[in-house]
């Protein structure tokens, strides 16, 4: 039965990444639809964040009350609901629309992330198998695969209405037949409260220290979903399909890093691991920022991309190492690390504007979260009692 579960939460996983990867990798075509400058659609993002971080507070609470299962299908269901609007607001020019489907989406993303991080916390916990970033591994092959489609959808001339609304509805009905195989939640279990309040998790010194590591890391990742397409495009002279393959570097360079993560985690560490893929990513985003060759560039993303891979999974395993309140943990560690996505954004794009830094230049913000997330990598290390941890 675990087994089982192990793979129906790497298929979650992968179905979340790829319904992300579907609207990120297109986003010159929107910003093309929208008629928007980049300013303007570093805020339209902000409408997933928005919606992200409105949900997540509550996200902990509903998954101690309902169950993981339920929660990551009531994440789902709103996130179709929201990609169907942004369909719609994309089609008809419309940034009003689109940016509320964005924050159902945003909505939907908040719950299906933390549940889907808790189930996966039980299941390495019931394994005894360090297989977090092998789920996070499961999002980054999702997220390849909605990359390449989108490169391919691009090169086709698909539009990108179509693209978005066919995925929403194909990702709701995958994932509704995968929480099948969820693990069962006992009959005592549901509808209890949960066993740690959200309140006291906000005063725990080391989960708001998990969560700025996660935030940090969350930062690194999150620049190069939103801007590493658009960079290339704007900053390096390729086209639209060249940042889309970008953007698959990057997510299938993550991929690869969270496959192996595990083994290394196990070996290492997670403090000297954590170290060690930050300088990675200092390397990789250098080499995007600074050379004047697309082949080099495509190189630095890769190298960004195996660098900022372990820090999210990381995170969730060490917010949940607890398991009695670790969906509540998860819920605070993800409501910080989430604000990367809030804040991230409009950042680089107000940075991005033509009489600023330009795209390019403004990548180098993520430095700054590369030396405070490899400042706090310490304390994601594992707990030997509960009682250490608690405020």
């Amino acid at each position: 039965m675990v087994e089982r579960a192990r793979v129906a939460v790497a298929l979650v996983f992968a179905l979340n990444g790829l319904v992300f990867a579907s609207w990120v990798s297109r986003l010159p075509a929107v910003r093309e639809a929208l008629g928007l400058s980049t300013g303007q659609l570093g805020l339209l993002l902000l409408c997933v964040s928005v919606g992200s971080v409105l949900g997540l507070p509550t996200s902990g609470p509903l998954v101690a009350r309902f169950g993981p299962s339920r929660t990551v299908l009531g994440g789902a269901s709103l996130v179709a609901a929201g990609l169907l609007l942004v369909s719609a607001g994309v089609g008809t020019a419309s940034v009003p629309l689109t940016g509320v489907g964005l924050v159902l989406t945003g909505l939907g993303v908040g719950s299906w992330d933390v549940a889907m991080n808790v189930e996966g916390a039980d299941v390495e916990r019931r394994l005894d198998r360090t297989l977090m970033p092998r789920f996070h591994a499961g999002f980054s092959i999702g997220t390849v695969a909605g990359a390449l489609v989108g490169a391919a959808a691009a090169a086709g001339g698909l539009a990108v209405q179509v693209q978005l609304a066919l995925t929403g509805l194909a990702s709701l009905v995958a994932v509704a037949l995968s929480l099948r195989a969820f693990l069962p939640v006992a009959g005592a279990e549901v509808g209890a409260a949960p066993p740690l309040r959200v309140s006291r998790a906000w005063r725990e010194p080391r989960t708001l220290l998990v969560g700025v590591l996660v935030l940090c890391f969350a930062f690194v990742e999150g620049t190069a979903n939103d801007w590493l397409a658009i960079a290339l495009v704007d900053g390096h002279g390729t086209s639209d399909a060249v940042g889309a393959l970008g953007f698959a570097c990057f997510v299938a360079a993550m991929t690869a890093s969270r496959t192996v993560g595990g083994s290394l985690l196990t070996r290492y560490g997670r403090t000297t691991v954590l170290r060690t893929t930050a300088l990675l990513s200092v390397a990789g985003l250098l080499l995007v920022v600074l050379s004047s060759s697309v082949p080099i560039a495509l190189v630095g993303a890769v190298l960004w991309g195996a660098g900022a891979a372990l820090g999210f999974p990381v995170g969730m395993s060490a917010a949940a190492d607890d398991e009695s309140g670790a969906a509540v943990r998860v819920s605070v560690v993800s409501s910080i690390g989430y604000t990367a996505f809030l804040a991230g954004p409009p950042l680089v794009g107000l940075l991005a504007e033509p009489e600023r830094l330009g795209v390019l230049r403004a990548l180098l913000v993520v430095l700054v979260a590369l030396l405070v997330g490899a400042a706090v990598a310490r304390s994601a290390a594992p707990v030997a009692r509960p009682e250490a941890v608690a405020s």
